[in-house]
C-alpha cells in the first residue's frame, strides 16, 4: 500500500520468567476442547500453537523426534510473568490438560527449556515442505469457539476431495494455517485442491471469520475479496491506500 520511512517504537521489558506446556491428543477436536477449557478457567497464555496428524507425521520424518509420535494432535502453550505466578498457573493448566485426556504432557520451566519445546513447533513448516507436495497455503481466522467444529470440517474436506489438509498454527486467536496439500504436477489434484480451498473460505465466511489473518488478500485470494469483506471494510481499504499512495504509483493496477 505504501512505503514507511520512519517508525518510533515503545519497548517494554521482557517478562522475567517463562513456562511452556506440550501435550499430545487423540484428535484435533480433543485438543480444541482442551483449549476451550483453559480459557474458560480464566487463563490467558501468551502463546498457544496446535499441529495436526499430517503435520506431526511430516515433522517426525524430518527429525525422528519421538514427541511427534503417539498422538494425532499436539498443543504447545506458553505462560510468562513473575516466576511464582507462572509456575502455579502451569501446574493448574497441566491438570486441566490431564482432565481433557491428554495422551502425553511435558512442562518446561525457564527460557532454555521453553526453547527446546518451541523447536518442535519450528519444524512444522519445514516438515510439510519436505513432503514434496504443493501447499495451497491459507491462514484463515475463525471465532475461537468454532475450533472443534472447524477441525471436524477440515477432516470432512480432505475426505471429500481426496487431498490432505494439514492444519497448524495459532490456536489461541483462531488463526489456523490450513494447507491443502496437492501433487504439484497432477492437474486433477490441483483442481480438487482449488475446490477444497473455495469450500474452506465459504465455510469460514459463514462462521463470521476472515479468509486471512496474517498473509493478506494479495492476488491469490482476490476471488473471495468481496465475499469476505463488507462494503465498509472495502471503503476503509481504499481510504488507507489513498492516504499512503495518493498518486497511485505503488503497485498500480491492483484491486484496491
Amino acid at each position: 500500500l505504501g512505503v514507511v520511512t520512519e517508525i518510533i517504537l515503545k519497548v517494554i521489558p521482557l517478562p522475567p520468567f517463562r513456562s511452556c506446556l506440550s501435550a499430545g491428543f487423540a484428535s484435533m477436536p480433543d485438543a480444541a476442547a482442551a483449549i476451550q477449557k483453559i480459557f474458560a478457567a480464566g487463563f490467558l497464555p501468551s502463546a498457544m500453537e496446535l499441529g495436526d496428524a499430517f503435520t506431526l507425521e511430516a515433522a517426525w520424518k524430518r527429525t525422528d523426534n519421538p514427541i511427534f509420535k503417539g498422538s494425532k494432535a499436539h498443543l504447545i502453550l506458553e505462560l510468562d510473568g513473575q516466576e511464582n505466578s507462572v509456575r502455579g498457573e502451569a501446574k493448574q493448566i497441566a491438570q486441566i490438560l490431564r482432565e481433557a485426556h491428554a495422551l502425553s504432557l511435558q512442562t518446561a520451566n525457564g527460557a532454555e527449556e521453553c526453547e527446546r519445546i518451541w523447536d518442535v513447533r519450528r519444524e512444522f513448516s519445514y516438515g510439510l515442505k519436505d513432503t514434496g507436495l504443493k501447499k495451497l497455503n491459507n491462514d484463515i481466522v475463525i471465532p475461537r469457539g468454532k475450533l472443534e467444529e472447524f477441525f471436524v470440517f477440515t477432516d470432512q474436506l480432505q475426505k471429500k476431495y481426496g487431498v490432505p489438509v494439514a492444519c497448524f498454527g495459532h490456536a489461541g486467536d483462531g488463526n489456523i494455517h490450513t494447507n491443502v496439500m496437492v501433487v504439484p504436477d497432477d492437474p486433477q489434484q490441483l483442481e480438487a485442491g482449488k475446490k477444497a480451498v473455495d469450500e474452506l473460505f465459504r465455510k469460514v465466511i459463514e462462521w463470521d471469520g476472515k479468509i486471512t489473518g496474517e498473509h493478506g488478500i494479495g492476488l491469490a485470494k482476490l476471488p473471495w475479496w468481496e465475499m469476505g469483506t463488507s462494503p465498509e471494510e472495502r471503503e476503509l481499504h481504499r481510504r488507507v491506500k489513498q492516504a499512503l499512495d495518493p498518486s497511485g504509483i505503488m503497485n498500480p493496477g491492483k484491486f484496491v
